[in-house]
């Protein structure tokens, strides 16, 4: 009898299959597009994620799952939460792709190898919150990271991006044999990799279960760039092309928390009083090592890369919490697209301040931007008051909800309220390097260049940045809703939550 597949597996799993389909399109293009006509793979590119969005936008509310082995519990599932972890990825890449068409064309890095790569990135986030098997968790894990391995040296034969691609490699191999071993550590306690029946059985695994879940997250914490596990984040930020680095600085971020949450609440509910303090331990480690040493920086990429560190660590506060309160996963979930939007924004502007690779991305670069540029100054303080949380800012708002999530989870019975004060403290710390650079744009005399805002596509990206932040800062509630739905219906439903 032949091995058939129902068509409603092809349904849950259309969104990535369109997204991996596009990118061996891409591949196969290259042979008949004209060297002259490069521009295409990115409309081409973004057709395919439009047509993928489309479909997940039209899958909310389905539930199911498929590729069932002898188990019974599906490797991959679909739910809300996961329909809204791949809306926020595909608008990650879409994004990149408008922002990429000058960006490339002025560095010579119009390649179209970056369109492959970038869908192939998509697709492994994409399942990463689809994962239901821990294997599958790190099947997604190493199809979103070795094509961004790749990326981060598309650069070549520029030094500093062939070493950030090393770099990233070799850390990135080094987590990845850590991950592997947290699942056989997990395995060997519960005698399985799917997260129904590690649920059922961590609780009773004794030290072997909870040396797994360490391993786990340090797995997952250097994917989300979590202090001590950071130390590649730096240096892979100011190495790659900046385009890789704004997308990377959101994509693989929200990648790594779409695991952890769906890990944590799914297969270790029952122990969250162990995981909880460790989480939290790591969040106010992150927060203070993001936030201090990006005082230090005087260029803009390794200042935004600990700043991407340091927001690692407020969406861990949430993480913590939501061990106690679903409100905890919402608040995640919402910072999570409110920074999807600030940081691309942010990086929108660093792209059109690169005249060439490497250069113009020092601080000082950025003195007197207001009156060459005073719109453009505008925006990027807007971003850096959202970045800090300043209201009205979807920054803000994120913050707000994420501290509200932790004090609610003090009340159910974690401590999280010295946190909390960790985290307000380290955002009036991080005032400072993000105001440093409005006063250099505002107060400061300079003759800042800008090379690359003219383009309609980079454009179309900065007005839709703007205006997301915007709404998340003056309505909140109105997205904050959604999020809730998304638990109610999602991973927290699936957990029997």
């Amino acid at each position: 009898m032949a091995f058939q597949i129902p068509s409603i597996y092809l349904v849950i799993l259309s969104p990535v299959l369109i997204i991996m389909g596009w990118g061996m399109l891409i591949m196969l293009l290259e042979f008949f597009i004209p060297e002259g006509r490069k521009g295409w793979y990115a409309w081409l590119s973004l057709v395919g994620i439009v047509l993928a969005f489309v479909q997940t936008a039209a899958m909310w509310g389905y539930e199911g799952g498929t590729f069932t082995p002898v188990n019974g519990h599906p490797m991959v599932v679909l739910d809300n939460y996961a329909t809204f972890l791949n809306l926020i990825f595909l608008a990650t890449g879409a994004l990149t792709i408008l922002l990429s068409v000058n960006y490339l064309e002025r560095t010579g890095l119009n390649r179209p190898e970056f369109y492959m790569l970038l869908l192939f990135s998509i697709s492994g986030m994409m399942l990463m919150g689809m994962a239901n098997d821990l294997i599958l968790v790190f099947l997604a894990l190493e199809i979103l990271s070795i094509p961004l391995y790749i990326m981060s040296g598309l650069a070549w034969p520029r030094t500093e991006s062939e070493e950030s691609a090393m770099k990233y490699f070799l850390l990135g191999a080094f987590s990845s044999g850590i991950f592997v071993f947290g699942i056989a550590l997990t395995y060997g306690a519960t005698g399985s990799t799917a997260l129904p029946e590690v649920l059922t059985g961590i609780a009773s695994g004794g030290s072997l279960g909870f040396a797994g879940v360490a391993f786990l997250l340090v797995g997952l914490g250097f994917k989300v760039g979590a202090a001590p596990f950071h130390m590649w984040t730096p240096d892979v930020y100011e190495g790659a092309p900046t385009i890789v680095t704004a997308f990377m600085s959101v994509g693989a971020k929200v990648g790594g928390f779409a695991a952890m949450l769906r890990v944590l609440l799914m297969a270790m509910p029952e122990i969250s009083g162990t995981w909880v303090p460790a989480v939290a331990g790591l969040a106010a480690l992150t927060l203070i090592v993001g936030n201090v040493v990006a005082l230090m920086q005087t260029n803009i990429k390794r200042m935004l890369a600990y700043s991407s560190i340091a927001h690692a660590g407020y969406i861990m506060i949430a993480v913590a919490a939501s061990g106690e309160t679903q409100q905890g996963v919402s608040a995640a979930l919402f910072y999570m697209f409110a920074y999807l939007f600030t940081n691309m924004g942010a990086f929108a502007v660093v792209m059109a301040m690169e005249r060439k690779q490497g250069e113009g991305l020092l601080l000082d670069d950025y003195k007197g931007l207001a009156k060459q540029h005073p719109v453009m100054a505008l925006v990027m303080a807007y971003f850096m008051l959202s970045l800090t949380g300043v209201p009205p800012t979807g920054g803000f708002s994120g913050k707000f909800y994420i501290f509200r999530a932790a004090i609610e989870a003090t009340k159910n019975g974690s401590d999280l309220i010295w946190l909390v004060i960790i985290g307000v403290i380290t955002s009036v710390i991080s005032g400072y390097y993000y105001l440093r650079v409005v006063y250099l744009m505002y107060m400061t005399d300079g003759k800042a260049e800008l090379t690359g805002i003219r383009h309609p596509a980079v454009v179309t990206a900065v007005l839709v940045t703007v205006i997301f932040t915007l709404f998340l800062g003056f309505a909140p509630g109105t997205f904050f809703d959604v999020t809730r739905e998304v638990v109610l219906n999602g991973v927290m439903a699936l957990a029997g939550g």
